[in-house]
């Protein structure tokens, strides 16, 4: 619809993925959150990692995000690009 009203393929790819971006912070907001609390239940099967190991979850972090971010990326280049 904005293409028909008059935006450009690469303002609306913009919008897309501006959106996504915004749902993939508050998702790894509420998994870094959740995944904080359960640490401690889960302390006896980690082997060789503290329950908080930030080198851990950064990377678990980066790794979730990028893949959510093709997956953004991906439909939105197929069909604006």
């Amino acid at each position: 619809m904005r293409i028909a009203l008059g935006a450009s393929a690469r303002d609306v790819m913009r919008i897309v993925l501006g959106q996504g971006l915004v749902m993939i912070a508050i998702g790894v907001g509420i998994d870094v959150a959740g995944a904080r609390g359960l640490t401690r239940s889960l302390q006896s099967l980690l082997f060789g990692v503290t329950p908080t190991d930030p080198l851990a979850f950064a990377s678990v972090v980066l790794v979730i995000a990028g893949v959510a971010m093709l997956a953004c990326y991906l439909p939105a280049r197929r069909g604006f690009g």
